[in-house]
């Protein structure tokens, strides 16, 4: 698969921007993850900066591909992790003063079927920064379908890895 490949291609589930509010249920497996990893408006523009450049994803060793510099909405992404390729398309990006990132939704060819939300936080009472996943997913291969309880475990070890790459 080639990242030209993935222009015509449509998601595979059908809630399309659920990441920004409360996750669907049926079927689906959750994954919600939050860690300090500084603080500081600088660290947070730094934070900020790197997660839109795709900073969480290289930071897991993905090799990206993305059809923008930075995350845009319809910013057609190809990751790989190993052989797994990881096609996918940016949903909305958040870039209010004291978050921001951006969500994107899976494509055709991805084992998985779902969305994942990744931003940074800056609370101003406290100073602090957070890295912040949330996701939902369900298998959409036979073989992730097949390993679902390998894969499960790997995705908590990447959002854990992603909170920790910024």
């Amino acid at each position: 698969m080639r990242l030209s490949d993935l222009a015509d291609l449509t998601f595979t589930y059908p809630d399309v921007g659920a990441t920004a509010g409360t996750l669907p249920a049926a079927g689906y497996h959750h994954v919600q993850a939050a860690a300090q990893i500084g603080s500081g408006r600088t660290r947070f523009d730094t934070a900020a900066d790197a997660v839109l450049r795709w900073g969480m994803q290289r930071g897991v060793g993905m090799r990206v591909e993305a059809t923008t510099v930075t995350a845009a909405a319809g910013t057609d992404l190809l990751g790989r992790l190993g052989p797994v390729q990881v096609p996918c398309r940016v949903v909305y990006v958040v870039d209010e003063p004291d978050r921001r990132g951006f969500a994107y939704g899976t494509l055709p060819g991805h084992p998985e079927s779902g969305e994942e939300l990744f931003c940074v936080r800056y609370d101003p009472a406290t100073d602090a920064v957070y890295a912040e996943i949330s996701a939902f997913s369900r298998p959409a291969l036979w073989w992730s379908r097949l390993g679902a309880p390998v894969a499960r475990v790997a995705q908590r070890v990447i959002s854990r890895r992603y909170l920790h790459a910024v």
